[in-house]
């Protein structure tokens, strides 16, 4: 779990509940030690700055390169798009996921909104909560997409990397953490 900056807590409760071991990563050292990695939402441009001031962008970059699980949610799929629509910059990307998003798609904080989702994978629906969330609007080759919201992109997996829109940590149902964790054991990594 990077936890610079943005809502490590909740999701390291998320992938306890999931069966994982999960540990806080800040350091080279200690993103060197985990098999797999969860960039949280917050704030994509000072995650990104953190990421490099602490020396973590190349290195996540490069582990992420070699076969490294990720999966990125809200802010972290921004991180991992290599493709930022609009007019708003978000420097220091990892750029490792083919996909092209827009910051802050669905409005402000106060635009804020839950919506169930139906996800491939799950059997039942999954409750979804967007807080200033990008939007998918471009998926590359062999992006699969596995949930819509209003015909839109919200959740896409290609290979060891997952991304959503929305934050799966805010509802309690760790079942996408069980997805990635699942993943991520067989991407045996």
């Amino acid at each position: 779990m990077l936890a610079l900056q943005g809502d490590a807590r909740e999701h390291l409760a998320a992938l306890g509940a999931a069966g994982a071991t999960p540990v806080e990563v800040r350091t080279p050292a200690q993103l060197a030690a985990v098999d797999a990695l969860v960039l949280p939402g917050g704030e994509s441009t000072t995650i990104g700055k953190l990421l490099e001031r602490y020396e973590l962008l190349g290195a996540l970059r490069d582990r992420a390169n070699e076969g490294m699980p990720l999966y990125g949610t809200c802010a972290g799929l921004i991180l991992m798009a290599n493709e930022i629509l609009g007019d708003q910059e978000a420097p220091h990307r990892l750029g490792v996921l083919d996909v092209g998003v827009r910051r802050n798609a669905y409005g402000r904080q106060v635009d804020s909104f839950e919506s169930e989702l139906e996800v491939r994978g799950l059997d039942e629906p999954f409750t979804a909560v967007f807080i200033r969330a990008p939007v998918i609007e471009r998926v590359g080759d062999g992006v699969e997409v596995l949930a819509t919201c209003d015909e839109a992109p919200v959740l896409v997996r290609r290979g060891h990397l997952m991304a959503s829109s929305f934050h799966p940590e805010m509802t309690g149902d760790a079942r996408l953490h069980e997805m990635f964790v699942e993943m991520a054991k067989a991407a045996g990594f």
